[in-house]
């Protein structure tokens, strides 16, 4: 009855949790489409008058050296990039739930942006190798909201983490989510599913949210796609980029060889690259 109760008020508290901005849930939209272009999002920048301030404030900054100003959406994005867009839309946006310390699993403030950026950034190079199964731009936007529901899991965990770290060093649990289960009636994926229904995201991102950790229960249709966040996940983590006491507590799924062209000769190159492109963006976003 008390684990019941605790999901009640956890699917309460999860309803009171602020909305997607419209402009932010049309990019994020689009940007899980995989046939979009980049001339969809400029369009779609050109509608929303503070982003595209901003976005102009940034790529005229000192850091980009431009020779001349930039005065249009079209150049402005096209320096940036997609991903960076959509980076700087969900921070500006989400910043109260993604920038919060997660009290719950012990992490700090920023913690859970920065894991989940680099989650991104991983999901897309892994995505890059599998063009034909994965859009590496979606991959980058799930990749940032794959956690999102730590930010409203972790309240509830303040008096329940150290009892599932125990659990888990005696083996009586075999990850972190069902530590989350076992406790709250409900772990951080399905509070992160529950939301994203709630900001009416598109399908493909609310399975990757709701699977990430159990990719195999994801439709078929999708699987690759989770598989590669999944993945970008534990890349992420053995960088030492977690989100606090659940870090590197979860399992790799190792089916997702027959889902992903990735072997371990290409973890090496890969967090390389990610953490060239994570510090690129961090001082990017600075910049805002």
């Amino acid at each position: 009855m008390a684990q019941h109760n605790r999901r009640n008020e956890i699917l309460a508290a999860i309803g009171r949790a602020p909305m997607l901005s419209v402009g932010a849930a049309r990019i994020i939209d689009l940007a899980a489409r995989a046939d979009h272009e980049l001339d969809d999002i400029i369009d779609l920048v050109k509608n929303d008058a503070p982003l595209t301030a901003k976005l102009l404030r940034i790529v005229n900054s000192p850091a980009y050296g431009l020779l001349e100003p930039a005065t249009s959406v079209e150049r402005a994005v096209s320096y940036l990039g997609e991903n960076t867009v959509v980076s700087i839309v969900l921070e500006e946006t989400l910043g109260p739930l993604l920038n919060r310390p997660l009290d719950g699993y012990q992490s700090a403030g920023g913690d859970l942006w920065r894991h989940d950026l680099r989650v991104a950034i991983a999901a897309k190079e892994i995505a890059l190798l599998n063009p034909r199964r994965c859009q590496p731009d979606t991959a980058f936007t799930a990749g940032l909201l794959h956690d999102i529901g730590k930010s409203v899991l972790s309240g509830f965990l303040r008096d329940e983490y150290h009892r599932i770290i125990d659990e888990l060093m005696t083996r009586a649990i075999p990850d972190y989510t069902a530590g989350e289960r076992e406790h709250l009636g409900i772990d951080h994926a399905e509070v992160g599913f529950t939301l994203a229904e709630n900001w009416q995201l598109p399908e493909i991102i609310r399975m990757v949210i709701r699977h990430h950790h159990e990719p195999a229960l994801a439709p078929e249709e999708t699987r690759a796609l989770v598989y590669t966040v999944h993945l970008g996940d534990i890349l992420a983590m053995m960088g030492g980029y977690g989100t606090g006491t659940d870090n590197l507590f979860y399992r790799l799924d190792q089916s997702y060889v027959d889902w992903l062209n990735f072997g371990p000769g290409q973890i090496g190159p890969v967090m390389l690259t990610v953490e060239e492109k994570f510090t690129e963006t961090l001082q990017v976003m600075q910049l805002r």
